[in-house]
């Protein structure tokens, strides 16, 4: 379907209101850009999370995973470049008071102009970005009388760098605490624990090593729902390799992650898309984004970048710890190189929600029309599996319903509702987005057969009772 403003928002509606997701704090009236999970959207990350995690350290015999507290000591974000260099350039509107990410505040402009003025405008800017030329940002924005949206005029400060980890004290008395941060990433705690899981698993490389868990950013334009967040969450893999076979293995997982979206998580090919980095960090030789076509445009889903032996030089030099391999096939002993895969699991929930959205319409056979909102949400994702209604309160119907989901609890969630007609609660579980409904009715009392419905087509098919459990599972495992 179309995407709009207006379909974003009801998506962000319809998250609310069938326990997706919710605003922190609401009560409180909110705390801008953190969001709660409720219950069908706490399952829906888990699934995604479980999905992620069986693939990496599962379905590949070289790559653990482990577990690195968000806490580490404040030497290992010198060493990564976070201290000193991790930071986005803003600019302040001085009538508003309202502060904006440069390349947000140019890439809104750059929107209303003519394709070939606004790709001209971007590259320009991507270029100061690149160069660090925070007075050449300015004078672009200046030069192209760029306007805040709330005051309408163009009086900004000069642009400056904001550094975005949040700081905090470690210590019970405050003289005598340490300036320790809460973590951007979760890479680095792979990183410092190269030796340990190498070592401990007898790892030969290449092998890689998988981490997810919360990050935070002090996002001072933090926007577009949850897909930029002050505290979010990661699925990170670090994969290290024999110096000089980077290319190979960039290659390999920028063609494996393409697949693990298209194949495990339902996206469309054309919803998907790589993008080259144009500007690379001074330690890497290689970097691209799988890109997402979000309600609000195509934006990164996730990174792969072939980052050389940076993390572990800078590392091995602020620890003075050798953090290196000994290669007994060339027996060598060297500084691994990295290709890091990380994805955005917050950003991964509103990509299904997105792409799992849709209000449809369609006439009745007698003429008058019927709609509903679904959420197509694959079934090996979906947070309730299977719905399990009996058609009456009475008759016995409940108790063989029960039954039903008895025997499929602790195989999948399923859900059981009595209340309202079965047609309303055939449109509820479209609109929570579980792909299968079982009706018991009458006849199930006299040969042990169910109704079972389709969510995507509202196809209706009539099964024998025992064959529901094994019929879900063929689905989640397709």
């Amino acid at each position: 379907m179309a995407y709009n403003s207006d379909t974003f928002q009801s998506l962000i509606s319809h998250a609310k209101e069938y326990g997706y997701i919710f605003q922190s704090s609401e009560i409180y009236d909110g705390l801008a850009a953190v969001y709660d999970y409720g219950q069908n959207g706490a399952q829906l990350k888990k699934n995604i999370r479980d999905a992620w995690w069986k693939s990496m350290t599962q379905l590949n015999d070289n790559i653990v995973g482990i577990d690195a507290s968000i806490f580490m000591h404040p030497t290992t974000w010198k060493a990564s470049g976070h201290v000193d260099s991790f930071s986005d350039p803003m600019i302040d509107n001085k009538d508003s008071k309202k502060r904006y990410r440069v390349d947000h505040l140019i890439e809104a402009f750059a929107e209303n102009l003519s394709a070939e003025e606004g790709a001209a405008l971007i590259h320009q800017m991507e270029q100061l970005l690149a160069a660090d030329d925070l007075k050449g940002i300015k004078q672009l924005i200046d030069d192209n009388k760029i306007k805040c949206s709330v005051s309408g005029t163009a009086n900004w400060t000069d642009v400056r760098q904001f550094n975005l980890m949040f700081s905090t004290e470690l210590g019970s008395v405050a003289d005598e605490a340490s300036t320790i941060y809460l973590r951007p990433e979760t890479a680095q705690g792979i990183f410092v624990n190269f030796l340990n899981v190498q070592k401990t698993g007898r790892m030969k490389i290449p092998f890689g090593i998988a981490q997810t868990g919360k990050a935070f950013r002090n996002e001072i334009v933090a926007r577009q729902f949850i897909f930029r967040m002050r505290e979010f969450e990661q699925m990170e893999m670090q994969y290290f390799i024999r110096p000089g076979s980077q290319k190979e293995w960039y290659d390999f997982w920028k063609a494996e992650r393409l697949r693990w979206h298209k194949d495990v998580m339902g996206f469309p090919v054309g919803r998907l898309q790589f993008h080259d980095h144009v500007k690379l960090a001074h330690y890497a030789d290689a970097a691209v984004d799988v890109e997402f076509h979000f309600p609000f445009g195509w934006k990164e889903l996730e990174g792969i970048h072939s980052r050389t032996d940076y993390d572990l030089s800078r590392h091995q030099e602020f620890s003075k710890k050798k953090l290196q391999y000994f290669d007994t096939e060339i027996n060598q002993n060297y500084v691994p190189y990295v290709i890091e895969t990380s994805v955005g699991l917050d950003r991964l929930v509103l990509a299904t929600l997105s792409n799992a959205y849709a209000e449809e319409k369609w006439q009745k056979e007698d003429g008058s029309e019927d709609s509903r909102v679904v959420l197509k949400i694959p079934a090996n994702l979906a947070p309730t599996k299977l719905a399990v209604l009996p058609l009456t309160k009475k008759d016995g119907l409940p108790e063989i319903a029960r039954d039903i989901v008895n025997n499929c609890k602790g195989s999948f969630q399923c859900f059981y509702e009595e209340k309202d007609s079965i047609g309303k609660r055939y449109r509820r579980m479209d609109a929570i987005g579980t792909p299968f409904a079982v009706t018991v009715d009458h006849q199930t009392k006299e040969d042990g057969t169910v109704t079972i419905r389709y969510r995507d087509s509202m196809q209706q098919e009539r099964i024998a009772m025992q064959e529901v459990k094994a019929k879900i599972m063929d689905a989640i495992l397709a």
